[in-house]
């Protein structure tokens, strides 16, 4: 690796006008304080109420968890900068920041498609769902959720820090994100770029596909229910994981069109997701 531990970015953030700082910093906090707690009750309930303690509500815990991680790695970092007006971020800062924003990035989507798996056993083998869906097992399905995602991730992420940055030092996002650091990069970083997009669409394409063939066979099933009593109470079953994986795809597909084709409302959707 090189080192680079002298360089500081400046993060250009979202704008200049003071007054809108102000409100930024505002609702910023309480956004971020409202999210936090409003997670960290969830995890608390999940933890200490009987009820709770099955399978789906273990993994909304550890999405919770990982909301929590995601957000506080993002948030208060550009508070600090509307705060203080000190806009600047050593390259390690910077590169700790990238890797826990797309380390978690990476690990939702897999975790998404561990809770469909749960939500297929629980509707298609409900008699084997006690047996397959224990705690050793959805234990052992979160720390692999969290394994693929670091090995996803790592390759172009080793990739990434070997490149040389340009004299300009300024990011043109609120954070340290991959696309605005290429975009200050000397070295030729095509290959880098083109890693980094095919292991984000295969990421988002393979859990996709995974999601969508649970669903089918949810939905078949379903329908063979007897009565409409048993098919509402399955649906039901699924309808927060399913709440959860149209709020996570339809956010990341819209950051992905919007950064594809270079569009204005990309920086501040982005900062939107982060909450």
């Amino acid at each position: 690796m090189k080192n680079h531990s002298a360089i500081r970015f400046i993060l250009l953030g979202l704008t200049d006008d003071p007054r809108l700082q102000v409100f930024l910093s505002l609702f910023l906090f309480l956004t971020y304080i409202f999210t936090v707690a409003g997670n960290l009750i969830f995890i608390l309930l999940t933890l200490v109420d009987s009820h709770l303690k099955t399978s789906m509500y273990f993994f909304l815990r550890n999405f919770s968890i990982l909301e929590i991680i995601f957000t506080t790695v993002c948030v208060p970092r550009f508070l600090y900068s509307l705060t203080t007006g000190d806009k600047s971020v050593t390259y390690n800062a910077c590169v700790i920041q990238l890797f826990f924003v797309i380390l978690i990035g990476a690990t939702e989507f897999f975790l998404l498609t561990a809770m469909c798996y749960d939500c297929y056993v629980a509707i298609c083998k409900p008699l084997h769902y006690t047996i397959i869906m224990n705690e050793r097992g959805c234990t052992i399905l979160v720390l692999c959720c969290w394994l693929i995602g670091l090995i996803v991730i790592l390759p172009p992420l080793i990739l990434g820090v070997q490149l040389d940055f340009c004299n300009s030092n300024l990011i043109d996002h609120f954070g340290c994100d991959a696309s605005p650091l290429l975009n200050i990069v000397c070295s030729d970083a095509q290959f880098v770029e083109q890693f980094v997009l095919i292991m984000a669409v295969l990421t988002l394409i393979v859990t996709l596909v995974c999601v969508f063939v649970s669903y089918t066979y949810i939905v078949k099933t379903i329908l063979r229910l007897p009565s409409a009593q048993q098919r509402k109470k399955a649906f039901f079953t699924c309808s927060s994981h399913m709440i959860v994986i149209s709020i996570t795809y339809g956010s990341c597909i819209f950051i992905f069109i919007a950064q594809y084709l270079n569009h204005p409302f990309d920086e501040p959707f982005h900062l939107y997701t982060t909450e």
